[in-house]
């Protein structure tokens, strides 16, 4: 069963994010909010460069982007491998999947779909293989987002300093499942790093790569 697991974890992951962002962006028109809970909204938007919106603010940032989101995707693959060939504790193997899931997910958008579809706006539902091309070229595509979980949204007692009086809303973020998945795979490896990465083991490998220059 440990031989699957990276298999089992990348698609199933892979599948759940892009099912989901390619009913959003069919269903929905830009900004488009659906209330599911007081707490769970789905909302629509469409990241045209890093985390949080940031871009990188030059001509063909958005290529670069990509091809450094590919070289990422690449280097996490060698990895992977490279624990898969070894006794390795399968909680890790499902971590790294889980990043590498995510890393793919978001990649797939970035990579495909300026051209798989076409442009969302406010008035407009996109669709899918548009007669006269899609809204960008290969490796030009945004990352569609949609979870938003606005968990506290209201006015700051006043005796709090600096942000005392001011309406918050607590958890802003809009992201995806690709998201959630990269950043569940890094809290798995940093609280369970001693299960996946027990001393004694560092200190064989030490000692071989000690023994190995002397």
């Amino acid at each position: 069963m440990k031989k699957w697991i990276p298999f089992l974890v990348v698609g199933l992951v892979l599948l759940a994010d892009q099912c989901l962002k390619i009913w959003i962006k069919l269903h929905f028109p830009f900004g488009e909010v659906a209330q599911i809970t007081s707490w769970f909204k789905l909302y629509f938007i469409e990241n045209e460069g890093m985390a949080f919106g940031m871009k990188l603010g030059f001509t063909d940032g958005k290529l670069l982007l990509t091809l450094l989101r590919i070289a990422m995707a690449g280097g996490i693959v060698y990895y992977l491998i490279k624990l898969y060939k070894k006794k390795t504790h399968w909680g890790l193997l499902v971590a790294v999947s889980m990043i590498l899931a995510g890393a793919l997910g978001n990649l797939i958008d970035s990579i495909f779909y300026g051209v798989l579809f076409s442009e969302s706006s406010s008035q407009q539902i996109a669709t899918l293989f548009p007669v006269d091309g899609g809204y960008a070229g290969l490796l030009h595509g945004r990352v569609v987002d949609m979870l938003f979980f606005p968990l506290f949204e209201g006015y700051m007692p006043k005796w709090i300093p600096i942000y005392g009086g001011s309406y918050v809303v607590f958890f802003q973020a809009i992201f995806n499942i690709a998201d959630t998945s990269i950043s569940s795979g890094v809290i798995m490896i940093i609280v369970f790093q001693k299960k996946f990465f027990p001393k004694h083991s560092s200190r064989i490998e030490t000692d071989n790569f000690e023994s190995e220059l002397t």
